[in-house]
């Protein structure tokens, strides 16, 4: 698996893995008018063109084909930058892994930015992936704290074990 920034030629597999994902959680999708369609989709022209310049945002790619991507950015909380993810979409025949290593791309680019936090919703899909870069949980959000954050961080730190506990 290949982790990558996105290019304006990857936006038609985006938007088609988008599409597919909703159709995927709502087999009603497309009876539904088409200004909540829009409103479901994390892909539009305009959004992709966003993410693309954000410098934290990453597809990733096995061989020539589209298996995920990650939408985030930096934002400012407070007096200090975060990075916010906003979408990670995954292929439902995606290799195992395919989640973490979005998310790590992410924390990577984030810290080599000199940001020190990543903010995500936690969902079971990327309970594993939080739990790989020692996420701490506030609420329904996870945090990566980054550097020396990381050892004064509030919130409860993920374990091992069954997704949710």
């Amino acid at each position: 698996m290949r982790y990558r920034t996105f290019t304006e030629a990857d936006y038609p597999a985006m938007q088609a893995l988008d599409l597919r994902l909703q159709r995927h959680h709502d087999p009603a999708f497309d009876t539904l008018p088409e200004r909540e369609r829009d409103g479901r989709t994390h892909t539009s022209l305009p959004a992709l063109k966003f993410y693309e310049r954000s410098e934290h945002s990453f597809a990733a790619e096995q061989g020539d084909t589209l298996m995920g991507f990650i939408l985030a950015q930096s934002v400012w909380q407070g007096d200090r930058p975060l990075v916010l993810v906003r979408t990670v979409a995954v292929a439902p025949d995606a290799p195992e892994g395919t989640h973490e290593g979005l998310l790590h791309a992410a924390v990577k680019s984030a810290y080599d930015t000199a940001v020190y936090e990543l903010h995500f919703t936690l969902t079971p899909e990327l309970h594993a992936a939080a739990l790989a870069e020692s996420a701490v949980v506030t609420g329904q959000s996870a945090v990566c704290h980054l550097g020396t954050r990381a050892d004064t961080a509030p919130g409860i730190r993920l374990r091992p074990g069954p997704q949710g506990a």
